[in-house]
């Protein structure tokens, strides 16, 4: 699996994301639906990479509604993100704070109780700031990445901090 595929792909598929939910009254699962089918006529990912790429924008937009305040401040997104929000570049700020902010309100009416989501080395997520769960090193990333192992203990669980 090319990382650098799933990498451009997955800010290809937030963007249809984004226009989904922008255009139409979907709930997010519809959209993620539909994005994940815009995203494969776009690319040449296989189904399980498709499935791989919706599953780490599932998790990486319900936990980032679960930490938006609801006044929807710029603030709150940042201290999820851990780093300014201005150091973020190639990435679609305004569509993921929108859809993330619909995720949020979908949660809310179901009231889902928040919980912590783990990362694995190897999924693609965006950017922010993550601490190893064996050994508390914290790696960052200013762009949609790939996360690696662990660089001082190998480990391949992380937390979003």
């Amino acid at each position: 699996m090319n990382k650098n595929k799933l990498i451009a792909a997955y800010s290809d598929f937030m963007k249809h994301l984004h226009e989904t939910m922008e255009d139409t009254l979907h709930s997010f699962p519809e959209a993620l639906e539909i994005s994940k089918e815009k995203t494969s006529k776009s690319s040449d990912l296989t189904s399980d990479e498709l499935n791989k790429l919706a599953a780490y924008i599932k998790r990486d937009v319900e936990h980032a509604a679960h930490g938006l305040s609801d006044n929807e401040d710029k603030d709150s997104l940042s201290e999820w993100f851990k780093f300014d929000i201005e150091l973020i570049e190639n990435f679609t700020l305004d569509a993921f704070l929108s859809v993330a902010d619909k995720t949020r309100l979908e949660l809310a009416k179901l009231e889902q109780l928040a919980h912590a989501y783990t990362y694995h080395s190897g999924d693609i997520t965006v950017p922010g700031t993550f601490i190893c769960d064996a050994c508390g090193k914290e790696i960052a990333f200013k762009t949609p990445s790939q996360i690696p192992e662990c660089p001082d203990c190998h480990a391949k669980t992380f937390i979003r901090i």
